[in-house]
Protein backbone atom coordinates (compact mmCIF):
# COMPACT_ATOMS: atom_id res chain seq x y z
CA UNK A 1 0.00 0.00 0.00
CA UNK A 2 0.98 3.58 -0.25
CA UNK A 3 0.45 7.03 1.13
CA UNK A 4 -0.69 9.74 -0.04
CA UNK A 5 1.46 12.72 0.57
CA UNK A 6 0.98 14.79 3.60
CA UNK A 7 -0.93 18.12 3.75
CA UNK A 8 2.63 19.73 3.79
CA UNK A 9 4.33 18.13 1.29
CA UNK A 10 1.28 18.29 -1.12
CA UNK A 11 1.72 21.90 -0.53
CA UNK A 12 4.98 21.97 -1.83
CA UNK A 13 4.43 19.69 -4.78
CA UNK A 14 1.59 22.02 -5.69
CA UNK A 15 4.05 24.94 -5.75
CA UNK A 16 6.60 23.47 -8.33
CA UNK A 17 7.38 25.49 -10.93
CA UNK A 18 5.02 24.38 -13.55
CA UNK A 19 7.59 24.64 -16.77
CA UNK A 20 10.52 22.85 -14.64
CA UNK A 21 9.42 21.14 -11.75
CA UNK A 22 11.57 22.53 -9.36
CA UNK A 23 10.90 22.52 -5.57
CA UNK A 24 10.58 24.71 -2.67
CA UNK A 25 10.79 23.77 1.10
CA UNK A 26 12.74 22.78 3.93
CA UNK A 27 15.02 20.23 3.64
CA UNK A 28 13.04 17.84 6.04
CA UNK A 29 10.36 18.57 3.57
CA UNK A 30 12.39 17.92 0.45
CA UNK A 31 14.33 15.53 1.26
CA UNK A 32 11.24 13.10 2.40
CA UNK A 33 9.56 13.77 -1.05
CA UNK A 34 12.93 12.26 -2.16
CA UNK A 35 12.58 9.26 0.02
CA UNK A 36 9.29 8.77 -1.68
CA UNK A 37 10.30 9.14 -5.02
CA UNK A 38 8.46 12.21 -5.59
CA UNK A 39 11.60 14.19 -6.39
CA UNK A 40 15.26 14.13 -6.97
CA UNK A 41 18.02 16.38 -6.15
CA UNK A 42 19.67 17.64 -9.15
CA UNK A 43 23.65 16.56 -8.79
CA UNK A 44 25.27 20.09 -9.92
CA UNK A 45 25.29 22.83 -8.02
CA UNK A 46 23.33 24.44 -6.85
CA UNK A 47 21.54 21.14 -5.78
CA UNK A 48 17.91 22.51 -6.43
CA UNK A 49 15.03 19.80 -5.98
CA UNK A 50 12.77 18.72 -9.09
CA UNK A 51 9.51 17.04 -9.28
CA UNK A 52 10.03 12.91 -10.70
CA UNK A 53 7.50 12.06 -13.19
CA UNK A 54 5.27 10.58 -10.31
CA UNK A 55 5.52 14.00 -8.37
CA UNK A 56 4.23 15.46 -11.43
CA UNK A 57 1.24 12.95 -11.93
CA UNK A 58 0.36 13.62 -8.33
CA UNK A 59 0.06 17.63 -8.57
CA UNK A 60 -1.45 17.18 -11.90
CA UNK A 61 -4.24 14.82 -9.67
CA UNK A 62 -7.11 16.61 -7.38
CA UNK A 63 -6.10 15.95 -3.60
CA UNK A 64 -9.56 13.31 -3.39
CA UNK A 65 -8.43 11.31 -6.34
CA UNK A 66 -5.37 9.62 -4.47
CA UNK A 67 -7.03 6.52 -3.02
CA UNK A 68 -4.53 5.15 -0.33
CA UNK A 69 -5.48 1.96 -0.51
CA UNK A 70 -4.59 1.95 -4.20
CA UNK A 71 -1.06 -0.52 -4.88
CA UNK A 72 1.41 1.07 -5.14
CA UNK A 73 3.89 0.30 -8.67
CA UNK A 74 6.95 -1.08 -8.31
CA UNK A 75 9.16 1.27 -6.78
CA UNK A 76 12.54 2.97 -8.67
CA UNK A 77 15.26 4.74 -7.80
CA UNK A 78 13.92 7.80 -8.63
CA UNK A 79 9.96 7.18 -9.01
CA UNK A 80 10.14 7.01 -12.47
CA UNK A 81 6.64 5.77 -14.33
CA UNK A 82 6.93 2.09 -14.54
CA UNK A 83 5.62 1.60 -18.55
CA UNK A 84 4.25 -1.99 -19.95
CA UNK A 85 6.82 -3.93 -21.14
CA UNK A 86 4.12 -6.65 -22.39
CA UNK A 87 3.00 -9.62 -20.86
CA UNK A 88 1.43 -8.21 -18.43
CA UNK A 89 -2.20 -9.43 -17.66
CA UNK A 90 -3.77 -5.36 -18.25
CA UNK A 91 -1.45 -4.76 -20.70
CA UNK A 92 -4.56 -4.74 -23.78
CA UNK A 93 -5.98 -1.93 -21.61
CA UNK A 94 -6.02 1.60 -21.87
CA UNK A 95 -8.27 5.14 -21.13
CA UNK A 96 -7.84 8.40 -20.43
CA UNK A 97 -6.39 7.46 -16.94
CA UNK A 98 -3.31 5.76 -18.33
CA UNK A 99 -2.67 8.01 -21.23
CA UNK A 100 -2.46 11.09 -18.63
CA UNK A 101 0.31 8.54 -16.37
CA UNK A 102 2.10 8.05 -19.57
CA UNK A 103 2.13 11.20 -20.84
CA UNK A 104 3.47 12.97 -17.81
CA UNK A 105 5.91 10.33 -17.07
CA UNK A 106 7.56 10.82 -20.71
CA UNK A 107 7.54 14.37 -19.86
CA UNK A 108 8.97 13.84 -16.67
CA UNK A 109 12.01 11.85 -18.49
CA UNK A 110 12.76 14.54 -20.95
CA UNK A 111 13.26 17.18 -18.33
CA UNK A 112 15.52 14.34 -16.21
CA UNK A 113 17.53 13.81 -19.38
CA UNK A 114 17.76 17.62 -19.41
CA UNK A 115 18.76 18.47 -15.64
CA UNK A 116 21.11 15.59 -15.87
CA UNK A 117 22.55 15.34 -19.50
CA UNK A 118 25.75 17.20 -19.18
CA UNK A 119 24.64 19.16 -22.12
CA UNK A 120 21.20 19.92 -21.27
CA UNK A 121 20.03 17.03 -24.32
CA UNK A 122 16.89 15.56 -24.26
CA UNK A 123 17.02 14.13 -27.28
CA UNK A 124 19.42 11.46 -25.82
CA UNK A 125 19.18 8.75 -23.10
CA UNK A 126 20.37 9.87 -19.33
CA UNK A 127 22.01 8.15 -17.29
CA UNK A 128 18.76 6.39 -15.10
CA UNK A 129 17.77 4.93 -19.02
CA UNK A 130 20.82 3.54 -19.36
CA UNK A 131 20.45 2.07 -15.62
CA UNK A 132 16.98 0.90 -16.19
CA UNK A 133 17.19 -0.33 -20.04
CA UNK A 134 13.79 -2.43 -20.26
CA UNK A 135 11.70 0.27 -18.43
CA UNK A 136 13.35 3.21 -20.52
CA UNK A 137 12.47 1.74 -23.72
CA UNK A 138 8.90 0.57 -22.84
CA UNK A 139 7.95 3.71 -21.75
CA UNK A 140 9.42 5.42 -25.12
CA UNK A 141 7.49 2.81 -27.27
CA UNK A 142 4.02 3.25 -24.45
CA UNK A 143 4.80 7.15 -24.86
CA UNK A 144 4.45 6.90 -28.26
CA UNK A 145 1.15 5.14 -28.74
CA UNK A 146 2.73 1.47 -29.04
CA UNK A 147 0.55 -1.21 -27.35
CA UNK A 148 2.40 -3.38 -25.25
CA UNK A 149 1.64 -7.07 -25.45
CA UNK A 150 -1.25 -8.93 -23.22
CA UNK A 151 -1.72 -12.14 -22.69
CA UNK A 152 -1.89 -13.60 -26.08
CA UNK A 153 1.33 -11.70 -27.50
CA UNK A 154 -0.29 -9.20 -30.09
CA UNK A 155 1.61 -6.09 -28.93
CA UNK A 156 5.76 -5.28 -28.24
CA UNK A 157 7.44 -6.84 -25.51
CA UNK A 158 10.75 -5.28 -24.51
CA UNK A 159 13.07 -7.93 -22.63
CA UNK A 160 16.74 -8.00 -21.32
CA UNK A 161 19.72 -8.87 -22.91
CA UNK A 162 22.85 -10.51 -21.76
CA UNK A 163 24.94 -7.58 -24.25
CA UNK A 164 25.87 -4.61 -22.12
CA UNK A 165 23.23 -1.63 -22.68
CA UNK A 166 21.25 -3.72 -25.25
CA UNK A 167 17.80 -4.63 -25.16
CA UNK A 168 15.70 -6.72 -27.25
CA UNK A 169 12.09 -5.87 -28.70
CA UNK A 170 9.89 -8.84 -29.99
CA UNK A 171 6.34 -8.63 -31.42
CA UNK A 172 3.81 -10.12 -34.05
CA UNK A 173 5.59 -8.65 -37.52
CA UNK A 174 7.81 -7.07 -38.79
CA UNK A 175 5.42 -4.06 -39.22
CA UNK A 176 5.16 -3.68 -36.05
CA UNK A 177 9.18 -4.30 -35.54
CA UNK A 178 9.85 -1.50 -38.00
CA UNK A 179 7.45 1.12 -36.32
CA UNK A 180 8.84 0.31 -32.87
CA UNK A 181 12.43 0.90 -34.56
CA UNK A 182 11.18 3.84 -36.12
CA UNK A 183 9.99 5.37 -32.24
CA UNK A 184 13.55 4.17 -30.90
CA UNK A 185 15.64 6.06 -32.81
CA UNK A 186 13.38 9.21 -32.74
CA UNK A 187 14.12 8.66 -28.79
CA UNK A 188 17.59 8.73 -29.05
CA UNK A 189 18.27 5.01 -29.21
CA UNK A 190 20.25 2.87 -31.74
CA UNK A 191 18.13 0.18 -33.35
CA UNK A 192 18.22 -2.51 -35.46
CA UNK A 193 16.35 -6.07 -37.02
CA UNK A 194 17.91 -9.56 -36.72
CA UNK A 195 17.12 -13.05 -36.57
CA UNK A 196 17.25 -15.67 -33.91
CA UNK A 197 19.40 -18.36 -35.13
CA UNK A 198 17.01 -21.36 -33.39
CA UNK A 199 13.55 -19.74 -33.72
CA UNK A 200 14.51 -17.61 -36.84
CA UNK A 201 11.90 -15.32 -35.17
CA UNK A 202 12.63 -11.63 -35.80
CA UNK A 203 13.27 -8.97 -33.08
CA UNK A 204 15.37 -5.66 -32.12
CA UNK A 205 18.25 -5.35 -30.22
CA UNK A 206 17.93 -1.31 -29.51
CA UNK A 207 20.67 0.52 -27.10
CA UNK A 208 21.15 4.28 -26.14
CA UNK A 209 22.67 6.30 -28.38
CA UNK A 210 25.67 7.85 -26.38
CA UNK A 211 26.10 10.97 -29.08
Amino acid sequence: MTRPPTAAQRRVIDGADPGTGRLRGTEAQLAALVKRGLAFRHPRPPHDHFLTPAGHRIREAPPDAEDPARPAEPPSSTGVFAARVGGEEDAATAGPARAREVHSAWEGLLELRRMTNPDADTGRPCGWERAHLVRAAALALEAAGHRAAGPEGDGYRVRATPQPEAIAVYGPDTGVLRACAATLEAAGWQAGEYTEPRTRARYLLASPRRV
